[in-house]
Formats: structure tokens, sequence, C-alpha cells
């Protein structure tokens, strides 16, 4: 590595600075779309805790309110109040875990299911008609052509 005099910099530092731009841009931009994309289906009456849930039990499969908490980060008593709203509203249904009766498994409703495939359903639309309306149809591919990079930086 190349020292600009003895600092301690590398060059590395001084190439990082657009590079870091661009990650701080990019964080920002992704919390607003992500914004822009729940207004669009509208939560309903679902808070983001529930909203959060359901996406991992989606995700992840049939799962303990135990599991839920640990992943989520908070108490099992808090998970069980949200594990119980959703499963008023319909949304989760448990059964009896096949090896440990003491545990119910938990895992969403086909109207959860159709209430999720509808509310992406919405964003995706929204999506489409804003990126049609705002950018050019090379913009447009540009867009498409980056989605691929944009994976890279997620997949393991």
């Amino acid at each position: 590595m190349c020292h600009d005099g003895g600092m301690g910099k590398s060059t590395l530092d001084s190439e990082a600075t657009p590079l870091s731009t661009a990650a701080a841009e990019l964080r920002v931009l992704l919390g607003q779309l992500r914004r822009r994309l729940r207004e669009q289906a509208g939560p309903g009456d679902l808070t983001a805790s529930q909203i959060s849930v359901l996406g991992r039990i989606e995700r992840d499969g049939p799962t303990t309110v135990t599991a839920l908490a640990q992943i989520e980060g908070v108490r099992s008593q808090s998970m069980g109040a949200t594990v119980a709203t959703l499963q008023t509203a319909g949304f989760i249904a448990g059964a009896s875990h096949p090896t440990d009766g003491r545990q119910t498994i938990l895992s969403l409703t086909p109207a959860c299911r159709a209430w999720i495939k509808k509310h992406r359903a919405q964003r995706e639309d929204w999506l489409v008609r804003t990126m049609q309306a705002k950018l050019s149809p090379a913009e447009q591919k540009k867009v498409a052509d980056a989605i691929g990079l944009l994976k890279r930086l997620v997949d393991p």
C-alpha cells in the first residue's frame, strides 16, 4: 500500500470517499423508498412490529413465540401480545408442536397470505407507474441493469 507521507492513510482511503458517499446516499435512498412503498399499500391497523412478525414467518416458515422474540430482539411476553393480536385478526394460526406439547407452532393463515399478496401487488404497481412516469425508457433500463449489481451486495 502506498502511504501519503507517513500520515497513516492509504491511497485506498482517499479513493473510498466517493464510494462512502454513494453508500450513505444509497442507505438513505433505500430507507425513503421503503417508506414510500409502505405508504402505497397502507398497512391498515397493523403496527410495524406486527408487519415485521408476519414477514419473518413468511420468509422463515412456522415458528414459536420464543423463537420470534429472540429473532426480533424483544421479550417473550411482548411477542406473545403481538402474536395474540395477529391471531385475533386471523393472520396467524397456532398448532401444537409435534414433539413438545408445551409449545405452539405459529404459521400464516390463508387470509394473511392473500393480504400480503394484495399489499405487495399494490406496492409493485405504484413502483411501476412511478418509474414509467419519472424515468425515460433508457433510465428504466439502467435501473433494471443495476438490480443485478445490488443483488450481489446482499447475496452471501
